[in-house]
């Protein structure tokens, strides 16, 4: 096989392992990440694991970097779209942020609010990984608030993480929704003296 062709093959297992790690740590946190079963579910013997990773704790670092990456990207495209249909930058970020939705993603949606209590009994390098997610979600908000009041851009992601955490324990049929739609209300009157869109 060419070296360009096996390069090509190399980096498409290296990408559906992270996939999969990805989603096995927001879906079970750090415990729930076993490399045999991401191997698995990335279409791989385990034997192949040590030519992509040196330990399991690199993978997981890896793994929320990526799930990082990808969880911005899908949030910004998902303001992207409330923005054009007229929302300002706050609130297209709250009222995504704090949807059903968001909520209800399982193995997906921001590795902030679903692996911070994870995070503290972690070693350094996963903590790093970690605190470059809750920097990219300040970042995300001081850009998204009104000129002004960047200054509550940690709090509005913290608002923003706690909010959906709480709202997850709590569940569906547990009241939720009814959190998150409080919290949405609270942040947009607090930033923008606005109320939620119905």
């Amino acid at each position: 096989m060419p070296t360009d062709a096996r390069q090509h093959r190399r980096h498409q297992s290296h990408a559906r392992i992270l996939d999969a790690a990805a989603q096995a740590l927001l879906r079970g946190g750090v415990a729930g990440v076993g490399v045999a079963d991401v191997m698995r579910q990335a279409g791989l013997t385990h034997g192949g694991f040590y030519a992509h990773f040196a330990s399991r704790e690199a993978l997981l670092a890896a793994a929320l970097e990526h799930a990082g990456r990808q969880g911005m990207e899908r949030i910004r495209e998902r303001m992207r779209q409330r923005m054009a249909e007229g929302a300002t930058p706050l609130r297209a970020l709250v009222e995504e942020y704090l949807s059903d939705a968001h909520a209800c993603a399982d193995g997906a949606g921001c590795p902030v609010a679903a692996l911070a209590s994870d995070m503290t009994r972690c070693a350094d390098p996963l903590r790093d990984a970690s605190a470059r997610s809750v920097h990219a979600l300040v970042a995300l908000a001081r850009q998204a608030l009104p000129p002004g009041m960047q200054s509550g851009a940690a709090a509005v992601a913290a608002a923003l993480s706690g909010a959906l955490q709480m709202a997850r324990v709590l569940g569906q049929d547990g009241g939720g929704p009814a959190l998150l739609s409080d919290c949405r209300a609270a942040l947009l009157l607090q930033y923008e003296g606005a109320t939620p869109a119905s």
